[in-house]
């Protein structure tokens, strides 16, 4: 298949190893973040960190839009089908993640809610035009990329006048997440936490789509961190890294296109006016591992404010504590990895999460336990 087999060519990734392992400096270590999910699996799937040498290191980073949703907000969302009586419209990823109590939208479907899985935003205003008696609200998550299709249903709905239907908005924004990363204070090293050191980036594909590689060039030149755009495919991972191990040699701090044939500078354009006509940043979002970021969300801008579920329902905002033990907003931050929790394998299976990393298909410490299970 064009642009898929062609990029998990086994001669050809033999062949990129070797270039890294020619490339490294062996007296330094090199530290990548992954900054998206869709990365850490194609790491932990073609086993891109086992052809690696040993001084070079991938970092798990907060790019799974379902994993750095706080636990609050699965509460609200609960709160709209229990309390509200909604037809609350979901994708499959948020169903098990776990709210406060253990309680999770899977068990409110079970309780009675009435919770529907949906493909599409386009399935969920569907649903909207089917039950014109009932409210219907589409829970909204994502980053960029998701962000352009739910822009879409609110403006269909305000001009097919659906009294009946709104978003529970949860839109969050890749260049604030990684200005949170790049400026948490970072642990005094000791024998048994070394700090968390970033040497460089692997930037995120799909969203890189829409935003283009523009907006990281002031990470890169404030930060001094050297960062690639990469590609989701194995060879495009291997790739990036042999880039970015290149300015990291040389001493260069660049923003580097690896996905040219999906990427441009600009991104596009008419996705972001459609981002920018419906919505607006929310002054602060709590992101689950990292606190509350300012600029870090979006919410509906006031001409489309009659589609907005928190408006229409007054929902609270509610402050929430993960599960005790889990590890997931240490390794959202980067700080620890899948293997270093507990609960791993143990009582956090994909049966049993205890926590979102578990349960998104993006979540390290589900890549960790579809790829590398027998190493537990």
């Amino acid at each position: 298949m064009k642009y898929i087999s062609e990029f998990r060519e086994h001669k050809l990734a033999l062949q990129l190893a070797n270039a890294i392992a020619q490339t490294v400096n062996p007296e330094r270590q090199y530290r990548l973040m992954e900054f998206c999910g869709g990365h850490t699996h194609a790491i932990f799937r073609y086993g891109i960190q086992d052809l690696m040498p040993d001084n070079v290191e991938f970092i798990h980073g907060p790019g799974c839009p379902v994993c750095v949703l706080p636990t609050g907000r699965i509460d609200n969302a609960i709160q709209l089908a229990e309390q509200h009586g909604v037809i609350l419209c979901t994708y499959a990823d948020l169903m098990r993640v776990p709210a406060t109590g253990r309680h999770s939208l899977l068990k409110a479907k079970a309780n009675g809610g009435d919770i529907r899985m949906v493909y599409s935003t386009q399935d969920a205003l569907k649903i909207a035009r089917d039950n014109p008696a009932r409210q219907v609200v589409f829970f909204a998550i994502g980053f960029e990329t998701t962000t352009p299709p739910t822009a879409v249903i609110i403006r269909q709905a305000q001009a097919e006048r659906l009294g009946n239907f709104s978003v529970f908005c949860n839109h969050v924004l890749t260049p604030a997440a990684m200005q949170a990363i790049l400026d948490v204070p970072r642990p005094a090293a000791s024998a048994h936490a070394p700090p968390l050191l970033i040497d460089a980036f692997l930037g995120p594909s799909h969203v890189s789509t829409v935003i283009g590689s523009q907006p990281y060039e002031r990470f890169a030149e404030q930060y001094a961190k050297p960062i690639v755009i990469a590609g989701f495919e194995p060879l495009d991972v291997m790739q990036s890294a042999l880039m970015l191990i290149r300015q990291l040699n040389e001493g260069r701090h660049e923003v580097e296109n690896e996905y040219r044939r999906a990427v441009t500078p600009q991104g596009n354009l008419k996705a972001q006016a459609l981002m920018r006509e419906v919505f607006e940043l929310r002054p602060y979002f709590e992101w689950r591992g990292l606190g509350l970021i300012a600029d870090s969300a979006l919410t509906l801008k006031a001409d489309y404010a009659d589609f907005d579920a928190e408006q229409r329902f007054s929902l609270p905002a509610i402050q929430a504590a993960d599960t005790k033990g889990c590890e997931c907003p240490a390794i959202l931050r980067g700080v620890k990895k899948p293997q270093d929790c507990k609960l791993l394998g143990t009582v956090c299976t994909p049966e049993n999460p205890m926590g979102s990393c578990m349960v998104s298909s993006e979540g390290a410490c589900a890549a960790y336990w579809s790829y590398r299970r027998n190493s537990l």
